[in-house]
Formats: C-alpha cells, structure tokens, sequence
C-alpha cells in the first residue's frame, strides 16, 4: 500500500508504518497539481490542514481507502463524499486534549493577571504596579461551550481553583458530577465571568460568537477561544471589547486564518485583525493551543 503525507506529522507515524511494509510518499512539497498526478495509485492520505480534501480532488484518488488527518478537526475534508466511497477517515481527537486545557488556563491566568502587559512593561523599563493589578479567578464562575475532548480537559484543570463550572453542550447530557454542571446558555449568559469556546467548526457554529450572544451577557466576561477562528466574529469581539462587555480577549485561533497557518501573514492584513494586535486585552498564540512536543508524538 502506498501512503501519501501532504502535511508533515510527527515522524513516528511514517517509521511505524514503513516497519509495517507501507511505502511511504513524501509530498509534503507537492502543488495540488502535483498531488493530483499522484493520487490514483494512492491507497492512504496523511494530512493536517494544507489542502481541502473535497470531491474535486479526491476523485482522482481512484483506490483510496482512508484518510488520517493529524489532529481534531475535519472540516477540511469532504466526510459526506468519503462515506459515499467507503473511504474510511481517522483523526486524533484525544491527542492534544491535555494541552489545550492547560494553554487555555495559562491565557486565562495571564489575562486576568495582566502578566502579557506587565512583563511588555517591565522589559521596556516601567514599573507600571497600579496599571497591571490583575484579578483573582477564585470565586469567579466558568462558562464552557462544549464538552468533548478538550473542553472535558480545560474542565479537569480548572476543578483545582474554586470556580463555578457552567458547561453547554447541545449533543450532550447527563455529564455533570459534584465540581461540573450541565447548564443551558441562559444561565451561561446570567452567570458567567468567564466564557470559553471548545467546539468543532461547522454551519450551525460559524460566528456563534457575534454582537447578539456578546451581548447577551449580564456580566463583562473574559472570553477564550481554543477552537477555531470562524466560531468568533472578530467585529463583534472588538464591539464587545470597546463597549466593555469583554474584559480581555485569550485567542489561539482567527478567523483570517489560511487552510495553510504557516502564510497567515501573506498579503493585506484585515483591520479587524490590526486591530486585535494591537489591543492591550488581546492575547494572541498562532494556533499553538495543542502543539506541545507531547501532543505532537500522541
């Protein structure tokens, strides 16, 4: 069987498979017309999120059995297209649970602490004690927005504060124990102090998070999102952030971002997108939220 790597993964997976007498192609280089000019003796697929594995494509891969996306998300790939074919599709939702729950408490302890602004201060000379006094999260009340893997994981690490945990998952139920509590977005929006994004993107969730939810909530919030870019509305995040319904933004993800991360910064740069860089209660990581050296191997 031959496989073809468009992404680069972690090396363990090719060795493996090539100890288990696979041929492995490296076309992590190849155009999309390359690809295709390839694909029709090809019976697997490793991908990250460099190309969209859609019906054009994919149809030139004519003995295809499976597909394996390095990662959680599948929206890159045509899932419809591949069950009508039978090609089978694997991904590695539990790989990078761990470290996206810890990255997701390391933004929120350094928004809430204004660390990012007072280490920026420090380093540029100021002693800037009044400017930079944080909040404390204990006591406070958090809101998570699904409950799959790595909400589950940002969920567990947080159980160590005294924190309310309120979390809304519409396909879920019966999830809640003595620390968790299943909850509506009503009492999301009535009680949170912190809310945090951790769902798959789709139709039903593109710009979830726009003027209307922001404004839905009673309390100015701190707002994370460890998911992806399209779920928040980046106007609506800097509406909400110059009307003080957002105290401080944690984002490891953008909606500008390419199916490639990597050529984010190629071209004209949205306004939107300035202006987040340039906010003081913005924190920015380039969707790095799951890539630890020990989520990669996983």
């Amino acid at each position: 069987m031959k496989i073809l790597f468009l992404d680069t993964v972690h090396e363990i997976l090719e060795n493996r498979l090539t100890q288990a007498g696979f041929s492995c192609i490296d076309g992590t280089k190849f155009t999309i017309e390359e690809t295709k000019s390839q694909l029709s003796e090809i019976d697997g697929i490793v991908i990250r999120a460099r190309f969209t594995l859609n019906e054009e494509l994919l149809k030139f891969a004519v003995q295809l059995k499976f597909i394996a996306r390095s990662g959680a998300g599948m929206e890159n790939i045509d899932e419809e297209y591949c069950k009508n074919r039978n090609i089978l599709l694997f991904n590695a939702p539990e790989g990078n649970r761990n470290a996206v729950g810890e990255h997701a408490l390391g933004m929120l302890l350094s928004l809430m602490n204004k660390i990012h602004t007072a280490n920026r201060d420090v380093k540029n000379g100021l002693w800037e004690r009044e400017k930079n006094r944080g909040l404390e999260l204990d006591g406070k009340t958090v809101g998570i927005i699904g409950f799959g893997n790595n909400g589950s994981a940002f969920a567990k690490k947080l159980q160590g504060f005294n924190v309310e945990i309120l979390v809304y998952d519409k396909f879920k139920s019966d999830f809640s124990t003595d620390q968790i509590k299943e909850s509506t977005l009503e009492e999301i929006f009535q009680k949170a102090d912190v809310l945090s994004f951790h769902i798959p993107q789709n139709k039903e969730t593109i710009y979830f998070g726009n003027d209307t939810f922001f404004e839905s909530f009673k309390k100015p919030i701190f707002l994370l999102n460890l998911s992806r870019g399209k779920i928040i509305d980046s106007k609506a995040l800097l509406n909400a952030l110059n009307a003080g319904k957002i105290l401080g933004a944690g984002l490891d993800v953008l909606e500008y971002e390419k199916s490639s991360f990597e050529n984010m910064f190629d071209g004209s740069l949205p306004e939107e997108f300035i202006q987040l860089v340039q906010s003081e209660k913005v924190l920015l990581t380039p969707h790095v939220g799951g890539w630890t050296n020990e989520s990669y191997f996983k």
